[in-house]
């Protein structure tokens, strides 16, 4: 009797020995099991949902960077970032980084970091097909600009180029892409690589071009809460990515089609080992 005892007491010993063996690993595993990254929804070529489905070149560097930092596509929760909402998911904690055509600028450096850039577009504008009108961000006083809410975008053509541009804004690009279908504007603006993609979809084919004429630099960087550790080893992948060539066929396979042609003597970027610094302020 006291034999049978003691077994049914070591074999409960053991039980709870196993189960908290277990707890304890499964706790670990759960703590670094995802990596949340935001991403655009509605950006076809760049960052685009289409039912389970993420796509774009964004998403691609996205996945590569994730792989070098030890997470499998499996492990990565896609998380929607708007524009204007980026910077307080990042200190909020509801992503980990964002690739979302994200542009470093010492604004945004004041309360995020960035790591990157991992490509440099120009701004452009996007018209209708048979309009002449507007040859650049200088012939656009007395026009209807559209962008999105929290782009810089609009904002600098008004500020730099033309004083008199009426300002209009979207929730998304596809919605400024309708207002101009409809000849509710007379252009959008954002970056040549967006409106590329946005120009070369099934419905705006042939419908829509580019004026052809970038006036500004923008970096995309990998958005990162403020004093994140990550930026060496973000850099490192995206150098990476781009020595094995796989940079330059992520850009082909996902706007390839439009024509497109990244600047050469801007892309691809060569990244050090810190995060992106503030940059002096033109006098």
């Amino acid at each position: 009797m006291k034999n049978l005892k003691k077994k049914s007491l070591a074999a409960m010993a053991l039980a709870a020995t196993a189960t908290l063996a277990f707890s304890g690993c499964a706790s670990t595993d759960d703590a670094g099991d995802k990596i949340r990254i935001g991403i655009k929804y509605d950006q076809p070529g760049l960052g685009y949902q289409d039912g389970k489905d993420y796509t774009g070149f964004d998403t691609d560097v996205a996945r590569y960077v994730a792989n070098e930092l030890g997470y499998s596509e499996d492990r990565i929760e896609w998380v929607e970032a708007p524009s204007a909402n980026r910077e307080n998911m990042l200190s909020n904690g509801q992503v980990d980084m964002i690739f979302a055509t994200y542009s470093i600028s010492n604004t945004r450096l004041k309360t995020i970091d960035f790591a990157g850039p991992y490509f440099v577009a120009g701004q452009d504008l996007l018209v209708q097909k048979d309009n002449t009108d507007i040859t650049g961000p200088d012939s656009l006083n007395g026009k209807d600009l559209c962008s999105v809410t929290g782009s810089t975008s609009a904002k600098k053509i008004q500020d730099k180029f033309a004083s008199n541009v009426q300002l209009v804004q979207q929730n998304s690009y596809s919605d400024c892409v309708v207002a101009l279908n409809a000849g509710m504007v007379d252009a959008v603006t954002t970056d040549d690589i967006i409106l590329a993609g946005l120009g070369a979809t099934k419905a705006n084919k042939g419908e829509l071009k580019l004026v052809g004429n970038t006036f500004t630099t923008e970096k995309y960087g990998v958005g990162l809460p403020k004093g994140s550790d990550k930026c060496k080893d973000i850099n490192s992948a995206i150098n990476k990515m781009v020595e094995t060539g796989e940079w330059e066929k992520a850009l082909e396979k996902n706007v390839g089609d439009s024509g497109f042609k990244f600047n050469k003597e801007l892309n691809p970027p060569k990244l050090g080992d810190t995060c992106a610094q503030p940059t002096e302020d033109k006098k």
